[in-house]
């Protein structure tokens, strides 16, 4: 009997993945543990096993598609199988098409195949129809943004699916359209159906243009190679999954916040004859992997148990100020910025701090990191350190009401006791918080006790 596989969801507030890549083609064998495809959401990378024995029937979604979760994205069965008959019913992905003879039996229902890790409603919810497999997903959105009518697309996907480029091209070679000759097309005008010019800004087809039948279908005109083309080569790459949502994040976090962020410095001497010593620690204690991010992050947990109104959510007119810290690391990997979450960090000795902070630094790396761990942080440090920056301004990771940026450690004059001047090293400190609820004293009182607390951080370890 035929399975359909289901894209699974992946954690509670994930509503689709983005299908990055097969790893069995149309018409192979794969095992049941064996790993069809490899699904990307806004936080992770996650890998997806067949679920079920059989051939590959068909593939449902393309590569570089956002499907939603729960939709069916391929068909695993034995050769011979009419996988159509699987996903072309208007009632559920399971039912089959069946003729209209009242003799004819119908077509078997087939199981619905998700990995055991993902927790799934019944795909009942998610019918896919055999019109909509030529048009994936993206394009069918995009299309339908602009006016264009997927159909009448040829498509370069797997068996002509029509996919995000081959919209993006449609619309690169017809005529601008303004916002008001987009509503009246309705998404009925094809790629070359429309003259090169209209009577708008910059040759824009107006509304005007289409009633006075100017925009009537006729072929464009094709473009004309320029003998110098300006400005040259370039690639487009479309913002899409982790960075698209990083991107929306950050600006809906500086247009719903009043952010403002304090500068200052902490000694550091200390904080590197203590690293340095740790580094040359016997194995058995622990401590040669200790870095100074893992001393600061451990300062800024004692620090907020005496400073709590920074250990809080701003919920809509509410203040929700935690007992507990649950510690946000910024962690840059290749796909993007990623935020772990330290839970209960103000409870970890140093040692649990350090190995708990490299577990989840590691697994977003790999991509291995679990949605859970991506969220419920209390407060956010972002280390930029190492990549010499002196002073920045981190964005809160709203609601969260500050974020604490570390900079790298330089010399810097100071004044001695006996009034002559010297330098010393000095951990610079970035503290940006939410002034809609933590005001300029409260937010220097923070970072004065968090450079007190690491020029004495051997002290503080023995608390």
């Amino acid at each position: 009997m035929a399975t359909v596989l289901v894209m699974p969801r992946q954690g509670n507030t994930v509503e689709s993945c983005i299908l990055t890549r097969w790893r069995k083609a149309e018409g192979q064998s794969v095992g049941a543990e064996e790993i069809l495809c490899e699904v990307e959401t806004d936080k992770a990378s996650f890998e997806v096993p067949a679920g079920t024995a059989g051939i590959v029937l068909k593939l449902l979604a393309a590569e570089g598609d956002d499907v939603p979760v729960l939709r069916p994205i391929a068909v695993i069965g034995q050769a011979g199988e009419d996988w159509q008959a699987l996903v072309g019913g208007s009632g559920s992905a399971a039912q089959a098409q069946a003729p209209a003879s009242p003799a004819a039996s119908p077509a078997p229902a087939p199981t619905l195949a998700t990995p055991a890790s993902a927790a799934v409603a019944s795909p009942a919810t998610s019918p896919v129809s055999v019109a909509s497999i030529g048009v994936s997903p993206r394009a069918r959105n995009l299309a339908a943004e602009k006016a264009l009518d997927p159909r009448s697309l040829a498509g370069s996907g797997p068996g002509g699916r029509v996919i995000e480029r081959d919209v993006r091209a449609a619309l690169e070679a017809r005529p601008p359209l303004s916002a008001a000759a987009l509503a009246a097309l309705g998404g009925t005008a094809a790629g070359a159906s429309l003259p090169s010019t209209g009577s708008g800004l910059g040759g824009r087809l107006t509304a005007a243009d289409l009633a006075s039948g100017r925009g009537a279908l006729v072929p464009a005109a094709a473009p004309q190679a320029a003998s110098a083309p300006f400005p040259g080569y370039f690639t487009d790459s479309p913002i899409k999954s982790i960075r698209k949502i990083i991107a929306d994040r950050m600006m809906e976090s500086l247009g719903t916040t009043a952010q403002l962020t304090y500068n200052s410095s902490a000694p550091a001497a200390r904080l590197q004859e203590l690293r340095a010593r740790m580094k040359a620690a016997p194995e058995a204690l622990g401590l040669s992997k200790v870095t100074v991010n893992d001393l600061v992050l451990y300062a800024v947990c004692r620090v907020l148990e005496l400073q709590p109104l920074i250990n809080a959510h701003k919920l809509g007119d509410s203040l929700r100020v935690f007992e507990r810290v649950h510690l946000g690391m910024a962690v840059d990997t290749p796909r993007g910025l990623l935020v772990p979450v330290i839970r209960n960090a103000d409870l970890l000795s140093l040692a649990e701090l350090s190995s708990e902070a490299k577990r989840l630094a590691a697994a977003c790396l790999e991509g291995k990191v679990s949605p859970d761990e991506l969220s419920g942080s209390t407060f956010t440090v972002t280390n930029l350190g190492s990549l010499g920056i002196e002073s920045f301004t981190p964005i809160l990771n709203a609601p969260e009401v500050g974020i604490l940026g570390v900079d790298n450690i330089t010399l810097r004059p100071v004044q001695k006791e006996d009034g002559t001047v010297g330098f010393e090293p000095r951990l610079g400190l970035s503290l940006t918080a939410n002034h809609q609820v933590v005001d300029g004293a409260p937010a220097a009182r923070f970072l004065k006790a968090l450079a007190e607390v690491l020029a004495d951080i051997d002290l503080w370890l023995a608390k």
